[in-house]
């Protein structure tokens, strides 16, 4: 399973909250990740994030650290795999919110 956000969702991705408008965070949360959770699978769902105009801090750390506090650090991290050859600093920025999500659990 293969999510391209650019593709998938929006080459502009916005805020933290549907509240804070359009492609936030939560939105992808809720629309794209939420339901490979709750189906009973265990497929590694490999997250590409090339391609998009750029990311706030707040989509990514309400999208894969709003994840983690729903379904745990150990299952989210055994699920998602990312791909950014692009950006690869953002590997390690979302590395850190799903590790600081898993420890405010």
């Amino acid at each position: 399973m293969t999510i391209n956000i650019a593709r998938d969702f929006s080459m502009t991705p916005g805020g933290r909250s549907i509240n804070d408008g359009s492609f936030s965070g939560q939105e992808f949360r809720e629309q794209h990740l939420e339901k490979y959770f709750t189906d009973g699978s265990t497929e590694k769902i490999l997250i590409d994030l090339d391609g998009v105009e750029g990311f706030s801090t707040a989509f990514l750390e309400e999208a894969f650290g709003g994840l983690v506090r729903k379904f745990g650090k150990i299952t989210v991290k055994n699920r998602l795999e990312f791909v950014c050859t692009e950006e690869p600093m953002l590997l390690t920025e979302i590395e850190h919110y799903i590790e600081k999500a898993g420890r405010a659990k």
